[in-house]
C-alpha cells in the first residue's frame, strides 16, 4: 500500500472500464495518452444498458438483475473486436460500496519518525474499523477496494513530503472505500466469462466524480456533488478542495416511477411515458389533473428528505452553494427546481442561493476525445477521465 511515495509515467494502454450503477451499467474501452501535452483518455467504444426496474426493490433481485446487465454490456464490447485491454477497472456506485473519509490521529510525548509502515499500521487499523463499523449491513465478509491520502499534517502543518520527518503529532486523511465480497465476486465472475483478468481494479464513483469536477476550471473551492441515480441520492459536501462528509436516502429516479405507477395503476413503463409527458407539458388536461397533485406529493416527499439528509450534514460547517448535480438528462430541469424552491433555502444554512450545474457533456467537453463508435456518457467520461490520470501518474494512485 504504497500511498506515499512516486513513480514514472507509463505508455498508453488500452483501459476497459465498467460503470455499475443502480439505473444502468456501462463499459468504454478508451486508450491512455500521454504523449506531448495531450493527457486526455480517447474513447474508441462505449456502450451504457439499463437495469430493469423492479415494482419492488429486493436487494438479491437487484443484484441479480445488475449483474445480467453487466454481462451484456460486457458481452458487447468483447464481440466490438476492437483489442485486448491491458487492465480492467469497475467503478462502483451506490449501493454497491460505502465511501468514507475518516481521520487518524497520532500523538507521542517524544519525536517519532513518520515512516511508511507507521503510517500503513495506522491505515489498517483505521480500516478494520470502519469494516466493523458495517459488519450488519455485509457480514463478515467485507473488502476495502479503494484507500486514497486527502492530507497528511505533521505537528498542525499539512505536508506533501512526511516520509523521514520527525513529529510529536500526526494526523491523516483518508477515503476508503468497502464493499461486501460477495457482491465484488459476482462482479469479477461475470466480467471473466468474456475477458479473462487476474484483478480486476475497483473504484467508487465517489471519488471518480470528485477528482474530474475538482479539477474543472469553474469549479469552486466548496460545493457539493449530488448523485441522483436509479435506487438512492447520494450527498458529498466538499470543503477546501477535499470531500469532508457524505449521506445518502433511498429515494432516487426510480421512486417517480414506482410512485405513478402504484397510484395510477400502471406498468412501470407506462408510468415513465406519463413522468415525461407531464414533464415536458405534453400531457392531457385530464391527465394533467391527475398528475399535477401526485408529482407536488412526490417533490414535497424527495425535498423532505434532501432537507433533513443536508441538516444531518451540516454540523459546525456551512452548506455550499454551487452545487454539481449527476442525474440523467431527462430529468436535470425537474430536480433543479425542487433543489432551487425558497421552501428549501429557508430550511438549510447556505452560503448564498443555490447555483446548480448540470453535469452534462457541454460541462465534460475537451476532456476526452471520441472514436465515431463511442457513445458521450457522462458518468463513462468522468471515469474514463480519472483512471487516464491514475495510470499517467502512477504517484497520485494513493493521493488527492
Amino acid at each position: 500500500m504504497r500511498i506515499f511515495s512516486g513513480s514514472k509515467k507509463r505508455k498508453e494502454e488500452l483501459i476497459l472500464v465498467f460503470n455499475i450503477g443502480s439505473s444502468s451499467v456501462g463499459g468504454a474501452l478508451f486508450w491512455t495518452q500521454n504523449s506531448g501535452s495531450l493527457e486526455i483518455p480517447k474513447i474508441i467504444f462505449s456502450i451504457n444498458e439499463p437495469i430493469p426496474i423492479l415494482e419492488k426493490v429486493d436487494l438479491d433481485q437487484f443484484l441479480s438483475l445488475t449483474i445480467k446487465t453487466l454481462q451484456i454490456v460486457a458481452q458487447k464490447i468483447y464481440e466490438a473486436r476492437l483489442g485486448a485491454p491491458a487492465k480492467i477497472f469497475c467503478v462502483l456506485s451506490s449501493p454497491w460500496h460505502i465511501s468514507q473519509t475518516r481521520i487518524i490521529s497520532f500523538k507521542k510525548n517524544t519525536p517519532f519518525t513518520f515512516t511508511e509502515k507507521l503510517a500503513d499500521d495506522l491505515i489498517q487499523k483505521e480500516i478494520k474499523i470502519f469494516k466493523e463499523q458495517h459488519l450488519k449491513q455485509y457480514g463478515s465478509s467485507i473488502r476495502a477496494f479503494e484507500l486514497k491520502n486527502i492530507k497528511t499534517i505533521l505537528n498542525g502543518y499539512e505536508t506533501s513530503r512526511p516520509l523521514g520527518q520527525k513529529a510529536k503529532e500526526l494526523e491523516i486523511a483518508i477515503f476508503v472505500s468497502i464493499s461486501g465480497e460477495q457482491v465484488l465476486k459476482k462482479i469479477e465472475e461475470a466480467i471473466m466469462k468474456y475477458f479473462h483478468f487476474e484483478q480486476i481494479k475497483f473504484s467508487s464513483f465517489t471519488m471518480a466524480l470528485f477528482t474530474t469536477t475538482r479539477d474543472l476550471k469553474t469549479l469552486k473551492e466548496n460545493f457539493l456533488l449530488i448523485d441522483i441515480n436509479g435506487e438512492l441520492t447520494d450527498i458529498f459536501i466538499i470543503k477546501k478542495g477535499i470531500p469532508r462528509e457524505s449521506i445518502s436516502f433511498p429515494l432516487g429516479q426510480n421512486f417517480l416511477t414506482r410512485e405513478v405507477a402504484s397510484l395510477l395503476h400502471t406498468s412501470l413503463n407506462e408510468a415513465n411515458s406519463l413522468i415525461s409527458l407531464f414533464k415536458d407539458g405534453q400531457a392531457e388536461e385530464k391527465l394533467n389533473k391527475k398528475l399535477n397533485p401526485l408529482m407536488s406529493k412526490l417533490k414535497t416527499e424527495w425535498l423532505k428528505n434532501f432537507q433533513n439528509s443536508l441538516a444531518n450534514l451540516t454540523h459546525d460547517i456551512s452548506i455550499p452553494a454551487t452545487i454539481y448535480l449527476v442525474i440523467n438528462e431527462n430529468l436535470a430541469d425537474f430536480f433543479t427546481e425542487i433543489i432551487k424552491t425558497e421552501q428549501f433555502n429557508q430550511y438549510t444554512l447556505t452560503e448564498s442561493k443555490f447555483e446548480v450545474v448540470f453535469l452534462d457533456t457541454k460541462l465534460l467537453n475537451g476532456l476526452a476525445v471520441f472514436a465515431q463508435s463511442a457513445i458521450r456518457e457522462p458518468s463513462l467520461i468522468v471515469d474514463a477521465v480519472y483512471i487516464n490520470r491514475f495510470l499517467i501518474y502512477p504517484f497520485n494512485a494513493g493521493r488527492i
